[in-house]
């Protein structure tokens, strides 16, 4: 799946006292982001991104970190020799809004550009 248009919406701060997404909702957006992602226990969005070399991993996080601060939502970042995992949701409800899906396509976009390079 090419990057999609969820890469190009930007993410709303959640006030709290909205139900996280589930079910057949929770399914519709998962469909729209790549498929490396996967949704864990209607909870949270989790992918792995591989790399050749600690630096492109390095850099790929980095690119990530300046998304989650232009955004105002932060993932969980684990970066080690030659892969970078993301875990996203909305800590605010503890669980998925839309805009952990704009932030998972934000950093597929991200991804995608490092490996056009």
């Amino acid at each position: 799946m090419t990057t999609c248009k969820l890469a190009d919406r930007q993410c709303v701060p959640c006030q709290g006292g909205v139900p996280p997404l589930k079910g057949a909702a929770l399914e519709a957006l998962r469909k729209q982001i790549e498929d490396g992602w996967i949704v864990v226990n209607e909870h949270s969005l989790e992918r792995t991104f591989t790399f050749r070399t600690f630096r492109a991993a390095l850099d790929f996080t980095n690119a990530v970190g300046e998304i989650a601060e232009e955004e105002a939502h932060h993932p969980e970042i684990t970066l080690s020799w030659g892969k970078v995992t993301i875990r996203i949701w909305t800590h605010k409800i503890d669980g998925l809004t839309e805009n952990d899906f704009f932030l998972a396509a934000k950093a597929d976009r991200a991804f995608q550009a490092m490996r056009m390079k």
